[in-house]
């Protein structure tokens, strides 16, 4: 029989961004994952005898203004290691990366997590160069390697043990992406591999410091893929706790997506399973002052920094305001609608009156604003240059939709209009008849005639069945072809139920 335990899990993450150079970190080979496979080799990433490595100097760069945009510190004297091991996919028989002089260190992270904002630590960030590929075809006995991939920039920043849930484990990582695009180091694209998660998993009694063997979570190749393998693997190990079998030794597991379960791999090697030793044929790397200071310039708009922006000078709830930040585009749009719904209140009085109308009722227009362009505009409508309607338009109909000259419904047809015509949304309104019906005679007279075509529905509302009212109003907007005010609507229908 199973002893119940109170355990807690404890998550390391390890995360390998891969960095968008134009070039790999130690040869001149093109850094693109669009090519036939081996085809973007040299004797450098081939691993040929006789051949000196280069470092990238963007790479490095941007691998220090991550580590500051992190909080790191930085190692203003680093260098490079050999890692031994060996892998099909490593034609050199060891990998050129960082062990004890890494380029940051001893950085933090905060995130809002369930509306408090917690700090998570981050241990290390170090450079180093990619591994090939290996293709396992279906059904065959043989598996290809594909060296295009071998010396791409490969930038790995290791948590401290932070983590307690899979959910915070999922937004570490979802914000890590975000901080990439936004430095633009890297697409951290999951699906293409620039951005892959590893975890390191274990279980201790709550209360106790100590930490356990734990087990490292591999192919994990989305943010649900996260989230399911780290619920998986903790259950799993509070199984072999509860059964009296607790883990003694480290080991690798990995995410199968087909069973929805982590597999045994092998044994977890140590750091001197690799052998480290300083790369000869690179000398230390020196970091100035000056060089920091200039890349710290590079981590000024960073995702935790809008949000904020977003809040106080908004007054946008967290929701919107993550919305927004997730989609830099969209966010930079945002701010210039509201810059055009700021300029037509201005011509509708005087500026001194705008200004105070705004900040009266900013929090609500500009939750208003943001939850539109959320619901409606959405990636299927954006081509290669961006966003499809000015922001002039755009601002101009959501006054007319804020004083009531269209209603919701009719703002998504101006906005479809406008997408395909290029035209502006006060000529489209006239043009397809959209203006909103705010007549309380017109409206009452509809409302009247769906009654007299409804009456079961009548009843049923007059007996208790108060969510049939919806259905009645609904009839109204269908017979005044949606223009007329839904508010003045669901006030008209609710007068006439209670005569």
């Amino acid at each position: 029989m199973r002893k119940k335990l109170e355990l807690e899990a404890i998550i390391g993450l390890e995360v390998h961004v891969q960095l968008k150079t134009k070039s790999k970190m130690f040869c001149c080979c093109n850094n693109r994952d669009d090519q036939p496979p081996n085809s973007a080799i040299c004797p450098i990433c081939t691993g040929q005898p006789g051949t000196l490595p280069l470092p990238n100097q963007q790479a490095i760069d941007w691998a220090v203004m991550t580590a500051l945009a992190l909080g790191c510190q930085i190692n203003q004297e680093s260098k490079f290691d050999r890692k031994n091991y060996f892998y099909p996919d490593l034609p050199k028989g060891y990998q050129i990366s960082q062990y004890d002089k890494p380029f940051g260190f001893s950085g933090t992270l905060r995130l809002p997590i369930d509306g408090q904002e917690k700090t998570f630590r981050i241990h290390r960030l170090h450079l180093e160069e990619d591994a090939g590929k290996l293709i396992h075809p279906t059904g065959a006995d043989y598996s290809l390697v594909d060296l295009n991939r071998a010396g791409t920039p490969l930038m790995e920043i290791v948590s401290e043990p932070d983590f307690r849930t899979p959910a915070e484990a999922k937004a570490y990582v979802q914000e890590l992406q975000l901080i990439m695009r936004y430095l633009g180091v890297s697409d951290a694209d999951m699906e293409k591999g620039h951005l892959r998660c590893d975890a390191n998993v274990s279980l201790r009694p709550k209360g106790e410091s100590q930490l356990y063997p734990k087990s490292e979570v591999k192919n994990m190749n989305s943010f649900k893929a996260i989230e399911r393998a780290l619920a998986f693997e903790i259950e799993r190990q509070r199984g072999l706790w509860e059964d009296g079998s607790a883990p003694t030794t480290g080991s690798t597991r990995g995410w199968n997506e087909s069973t929805q379960k982590t597999e045994d791999q092998r044994t977890k090697e140590k750091a001197a399973d690799y052998r480290y030793f300083p790369e000869p044929d690179i000398p230390p790397i020196i970091i100035s002052d000056e060089h920091v200071a200039t890349l710290r310039e590079g981590t000024k708009a960073l995702p935790s920094d809008v949000r904020r922006r977003l809040r106080e000078m908004y007054g946008l709830d967290e929701k919107n305001a993550d919305g927004l930040v997730h989609d830099p585009g969209l966010e930079k749009y945002f701010e210039e609608v509201v810059t055009e719904f700021r300029g037509y209140m201005e011509s509708a009085g005087s500026p001194d009156s705008a200004r105070r109308d705004w900040e009266a009722t900013k929090s609500r227009r500009s939750q208003s604003i943001a939850n539109w362009l959320l619901n409606r505009i959405s990636t299927e409508h954006r081509g290669e240059h961006g966003l499809p309607v000015p922001a002039t338009d755009i601002g101009r109909m959501l006054w007319m939709l804020d004083q009531g000259e269209i209603n919701a419904p009719a703002s998504t047809q101006i906005y479809e209009a406008m997408i395909k015509t290029k035209k502006g949304p006060h000529a489209l309104m006239q043009e397809l008849g959209l203006e909103q019906m705010s007549d309380t005679g017109a409206i009452s007279q509809a409302v009247q005639e769906v009654m007299a075509n409804n009456k079961k529905v009548v009843a049923d509302v007059k007996t208790g069945k108060t969510a049939a009212m919806q259905f009645l109003v609904g009839q109204v907007m269908k017979a005044t072809k949606g223009k007329a005010n839904p508010t003045v609507v669901q006030a008209a229908v609710k007068k006439a139920l209670e005569q």
